[in-house]
């Protein structure tokens, strides 16, 4: 391929999301970011003036259908094909006793992080399976909690169990069209939404500790090297995490 491969980026307004597309940004990539807050994705782009080609901030709700295809045709209108999804946009638990959550604080988190990646997906086979030369990968963000949750983590951590049974089964229905799918897992990156743990978090045995973490870039760069393999190659599932958080052993 002469041209730079494009990528989209979902979540592309702050924590993970962003680091991620400023690196691929750097590393020659055209880069379309997603999400809800316009401010936050312009503010990235300024960021990435630096770059060959830039950012392409495109306002998109992953919970709505059609503002999905709408991003998806954007950035096959904009540049021809899509060689690469991060498909990163979630969301975390709601606050308090997971017993006093309504139904609408449970499927907010469903929709983001179940359904949102699913359109996401679904949009992404279209446009690859479809474009000359065929084919691309997506890389999931899922989540070391679907492997072991803290506590009052109901919502997060099922919609992380479901993360991974799309990647399976994308990366399964993926091989007929050169489709490679895989996951990234990534513990107590320093993000944001991450920062507390940095302060305290609740412990299994119910004691509030102190995190380690790790920078957000080493992330990125992760995401950089799956989405550098060739297509007759793929990581499924990789696991990225501070080495001292209490993530093995019984802690």
């Amino acid at each position: 391929m002469t041209q730079a491969p494009v990528a989209i980026v979902t979540g592309g307004g702050s924590g993970i999301g962003k680091a991620v597309a400023l690196t691929l940004a750097q590393a020659g990539y055209r880069v379309a970011i997603a999400g809800r807050r316009a401010d936050a994705l312009q503010q990235v782009a300024q960021e990435a003036q630096g770059a060959a080609h830039g950012v392409l901030p495109v306002a998109t709700d992953v919970t709505n259908p059609a503002e999905v295809a709408q991003l998806f045709d954007t950035v096959v209108a904009q540049w021809g094909r899509v060689d690469l999804l991060f498909n990163n946009a979630g969301r975390s638990n709601p606050p308090g006793d997971f017993v006093d959550w309504t139904a609408e604080q449970w499927q907010d988190v469903v929709g983001v992080n179940l359904n949102g990646m699913f359109y996401c997906i679904q949009h992404a086979f279209k446009a690859m399976r479809s474009q000359s030369p065929r084919g691309g990968r997506i890389i999931n963000n899922g989540s070391i909690s679907a492997y072991a949750p803290r506590p009052n983590s109901m919502a997060y951590t099922a919609t992380k169990h479901a993360v991974s049974g799309l990647t399976k089964s994308a990366s399964l229905d993926g091989r007929a069209y050169d489709i490679a799918v895989g996951q990234i897992d990534v513990g107590n990156a320093y993000t944001e939404l991450a920062a507390r743990m940095s302060t305290g978090v609740p412990q299994a045995n119910g004691e509030i500790a102190v995190e380690a973490m790790m920078d957000v870039n080493t992330v990125a760069q992760s995401v950089l090297y799956m989405a550098s393999l060739p297509l007759e190659a793929n990581v499924l599932f990789h696991t990225v995490m501070a080495t001292k958080m209490p993530f093995v052993g019984r802690g």
